[in-house]
C-alpha cells in the first residue's frame, strides 16, 4: 500500500512538473543568470526557513504538552507541504498526514489536529503583521488595488474565524459542537440541490470538538504558551523576506525596504487566496506587478518573481517529495535527545 502511494505521489509530480514545465524551464534559465554568492545564500535560508518550520510544530506541539523531536517533525512538515501541493485540499491532506503518523508513535490525534489548527492561526498572524506594514507601503506610494483589498480582507476574516472558533473551544468544546454542527447543516443545504446528499456530517462536528477538547483546556490554562511559536512563524516571514532581497542584490535590481516588503506581502497574499495549489500562476503574477509598480522594469520583475518561486516552492517540493518517500525510516521519537 505505501510503495502505491508513493507512486501515486510520483505520478502527480511528473504531472505538475509536465503542467508547468515552462515556468520550471525559465526559473532554471533565470537561476543560471544570477550572481551565485546570493543565489547561494537565499538557498541556504530557505534551508534555514525548512528547519524553522519544523522548530515552529515543536514549539506548538510543546505548548500543547506533546514531545517530538525537530527531525521528525521537519520531515513531517515537508512530507506534510508536499502533499498539500499535489493534492490540494485545504491543508486536510498535509493535516491528515500529521495525524496518521500521530497514530503510530501513540500522540494524541485530537491534539495533533489542533496543533495543526493553531499552525494556520499563527501563521497567518505573523503573516498579517507584515502584510499591514506591505498594504500602508502601497497605500503611501497610492498603488493600493482592490483586488489586494479583498483578497486581504478575506485573509483577515479566516483567521478571525479560526480564532473565533479556538476560543469558544477553550470555553466550551459543547458550544463549539454545536456551532460546527450549525455550519454543517448550512452548508448541507446549499450543496443538497446540488449534489443531493450530506456533504458534512453533524456527528462528526461533535466528535471533532470532542477530540481536540484535551488540548484547548491546556491553551486556556497557558494561553502564554503560544507565544513562542508565534516568534517562530514570524521568524519563518522574515527568512522569506530575506530571500527575496537577496536575489533583488543577486540579479543587480535597485532596490528599497518598502519594495521588497510590499512585493512580498502581495505575492504571499495570493498564495494563500488561490485557486491553484500554493498559488502556481497568481504568485509570479501577483509579485511581478506590485514589484514593476515601484520603479522597476517589467522584465527585472519578472526574473526577480520567477527565482523567488523557484527557491521558496520548487526546491521544498523537491524536499518534500524526499521527505515523503521516508516517511516510512521515521522511528518513535527519542524524547531523551530532544
Amino acid at each position: 500500500m505505501r510503495r502505491f502511494l508513493i507512486a501515486i505521489a510520483l505520478l502527480l509530480t511528473i504531472l505538475l512538473l509536465i503542467g508547468n514545465f515552462t515556468e520550471v524551464q525559465s526559473i532554471w534559465e533565470t537561476l543560471s543568470k544570477g550572481d551565485l554568492r546570493f543565489i547561494s545564500l537565499s538557498i541556504l535560508l530557505e534551508l534555514a526557513w525548512l528547519v524553522n518550520l519544523g522548530a515552529t510544530y515543536k514549539a506548538i506541539y510543546h505548548s500543547l504538552g506533546i514531545q517530538d523531536n525537530l527531525k521528525r517533525l521537519t520531515i513531517l512538515a515537508l512530507a506534510a507541504n508536499f502533499t498539500n501541493v499535489i493534492a490540494p485540499s485545504g491543508g486536510v491532506s498535509g493535516m491528515a498526514l500529521f495525524i496518521s503518523e500521530a497514530r503510530k508513535t501513540n500522540h494524541p490525534s485530537g491534539k495533533v489536529t489542533l496543533a495543526g489548527i493553531l499552525f494556520l492561526l499563527l501563521d497567518y498572524a505573523a503573516f498579517l503583521c507584515i502584510l499591514t506594514l506591505g498594504m500602508f507601503i502601497l497605500f503611501r506610494r497610492n498603488d493600493l488595488n482592490p483586488p489586494e483589498i479583498i483578497a486581504s480582507l478575506t485573509l483577515f476574516f479566516i483567521a478571525l474565524g479560526l480564532a473565533f472558533m479556538i476560543y469558544i473551544g477553550m470555553r466550551s468544546t459543547i458550544t463549539l459542537g454545536k456551532i460546527l454542527a450549525w455550519f454543517s447543516r448550512i452548508i448541507n443545504r446549499i450543496l443538497h440541490p446540488i449534489i443531493h446528499r450530506e456533504y458534512l456530517s453533524e456527528k462528526r462536528a461533535y466528535d471533532f470538538s470532542n477530540d481536540i477538547a484535551d488540548g484547548l483546556v491546556v491553551l486556556r490554562n497557558k494561553p502564554r504558551n503560544l507565544f513562542v511559536p508565534f516568534l517562530h512563524t514570524l521568524l519563518n516571514k522574515i527568512l522569506l523576506v530575506s530571500i527575496l532581497f537577496l536575489l533583488f542584490i543577486a540579479f543587480k535590481t535597485p532596490l528599497s525596504i518598502g519594495t521588497v516588503i510590499a512585493g512580498w506581502s502581495i505575492g504571499y497574499l495570493f498564495m494563500i487566496i488561490s485557486p491553484t495549489p500554493a498559488g502556481l500562476g497568481f504568485v509570479e503574477g501577483a509579485m511581478t506587478l506590485t514589484i514593476s509598480s515601484f520603479y522597476v522594469t517589467l522584465s527585472d520583475a519578472t526574473i526577480l518573481s520567477l527565482a523567488y518561486r523557484g527557491v521558496t516552492f520548487w526546491l521544498p517540493l523537491l524536499f518534500g517529495f524526499i521527505a515523503f518517500h521516508g516517511l516510512d525510516r521515521l522511528r518513535k521519537p527519542d524524547l531523551t535527545n530532544l
